[in-house]
């Protein structure tokens, strides 16, 4: 990419090192044009996709305290359905620990399985990663 053509008989050793050198400046700024921009297309993706998970956690909380309320009253008024007249065999308090331990077990088993796919993640732009390393490969194999 050099910004001069010579013949042969006209290069001299300092103009090919000069393109050389511009060309690869080129190269590197290029890189970093291509790495910004990949970065700017993952932070947009990342903010919408952050934003519907948040309004999608949101809404599924409120479901989850609701669901919660009523599984406590529920469980309540089955352990009275033995004997209705003595009233319930285990208290409300205790009912709302049942829920609550249940809903602690799955939410460990959760937060460990997204804290295990987080470990996996790789934030680097692959793509530029690739082309910086091909361009490397390129021109140590060139000389």
């Amino acid at each position: 990419m050099a910004n001069e053509v010579h013949a042969p008989d006209e290069a001299s050793l300092a103009g090919l090192l000069r393109g050389i050198i511009n060309d690869v400046g080129d190269l590197i700024r290029q890189e970093i044009r291509f790495a910004r921009s990949e970065f700017k297309a993952d932070a947009r993706k990342t903010a919408r996709a952050g934003a519907v998970l948040a309004l999608g956690v949101g809404a599924v909380a409120v479901g989850v305290v609701l669901v919660a309320f009523m599984l406590v009253h529920l469980i309540h008024h089955l352990s009275g359905a033995v004997a209705p007249d003595a009233g319930a065999s285990i208290p409300l308090w205790g009912c709302y620990g049942i829920v609550a331990a249940v809903f602690l077990v799955v939410g460990a088993g959760l937060g460990f399985l997204g804290y295990q796919s987080m470990q996996k993640l790789n934030p680097l732009p692959d793509q530029t990663a690739q082309s910086v390393k091909e361009n490397v490969e390129w021109i140590m194999n060139s000389k």
